[in-house]
């Protein structure tokens, strides 16, 4: 069984538009189920944007891109981080996996194919914690066989899971204070890159409202992997300052993915590759980033307490 598909939108209606109509441009599409999830308008000024939005996922079913298309809108703004818990959990409990898009997310013509063949290929792998449709440009090693890697982090960029992996997470990290004062924990999540174990803080601490880094949290937890393609199969169009998280930022319109690969089989890997994970940690934030970034904050706390000893 194909796994379904879920869909989070908000008020972005020509992403939302560009990032179904990539979908539907799928192999697999028209033998998919598809569930989008709406969240309810922020404010007055979001609410013509939702209202757009929500005309125009109404008008899909007409289209007959997908086998099915069921829609839920909510009524009440809950935020993408709530939204994706509540969503994936009420899927995830019927369908036992899932493939999960949000509204800025352009699909290569096989991204489904990928998706629910490492599904299959993976879901019964102790190791595997989720597959992920995203990945960075890395330079693989000579004579790399394989079109995927394992890496130690998650990625929110198009991705799946199945439901034994998605009940263990604890949203609430309960056990935030044990992880605060471990090293040894903390340099452990941060073979996924030397920013998690801050992100994880700044979540906790409410500075961010991220369900991706628990969740990547998680994954560290349970000593897991995450499954990514060597060819991305996905393109962020959300930098340009319409998003709620995302700021402007032109290197993911510069980024290619996989368009010209239209192959329906891959060859899936079982081993790290060492070489592979160093350049995939580096491409989030690596050590020299991470040292220089502490070394900053550092001296402007020195500075901060100058000052004040000085007004004193």
């Amino acid at each position: 069984m194909l796994a379904p598909i879920i869909i989070f939108v908000y008020a972005r209606p020509e992403h939302t538009k560009k990032t179904i109509e990539a979908l539907a441009n799928n192999y697999l599409a028209k033998e998919s189920e598809v569930f989008i999830f709406s969240d309810g308008p922020k404010n007055k000024e979001s609410e013509v944007k939702v209202n757009m939005v929500r005309n125009y996922i109404d008008s899909i079913k007409e289209k007959d891109y997908f086998k099915s298309v069921t829609i839920y809108k909510s009524s009440v703004n809950k935020g993408l981080a709530n939204s994706i818990i509540s969503g994936v959990t009420q899927i995830i409990n019927k369908y036992n996996k899932v493939i999960v898009l949000e509204d800025d997310l352009i699909t290569t013509q096989n991204f489904l194919v990928y998706m629910n063949k490492a599904l299959d290929y993976y879901e019964k792998s102790e190791k595997i914690w989720s597959i992920s449709g995203f990945t960075y440009p890395i330079e693989n090693p000579k004579n790399y066989s394989y079109d995927t890697y394992l890496f130690y982090r998650c990625s929110s960029w198009g991705w799946a899971t199945w439901k034994d992996r998605w009940d263990k997470t604890d949203w609430d990290v309960k056990d935030f204070s044990n992880f605060k004062d471990n090293k040894l924990l903390q340099n452990k999540f941060n073979r996924g890159g030397y920013d998690l174990s801050n992100m994880l803080k700044a979540q906790m601490e409410g500075k961010i409202d991220s369900w991706a880094i628990r969740w990547c949290y998680s994954e560290s937890k349970y000593d897991m992997l995450t499954v990514y393609p060597v060819k991305s199969k996905i393109k962020n169009i959300g930098f340009d300052g319409t998003g709620v998280h995302c700021g402007v930022n032109e290197k993911y319109d510069r980024m290619e993915i996989d368009f010209s690969d239209t192959k329906r089989s891959f060859i899936f890997s079982d081993e790290i590759n060492k070489i592979i994970v160093k350049k995939a940690r580096d491409s989030y934030m690596s050590k020299s980033k991470y040292i220089k970034s502490n070394i900053k904050k550092f001296i402007k706390k020195i500075i901060f307490y100058d000052i004040l000893i000085k007004r004193g």
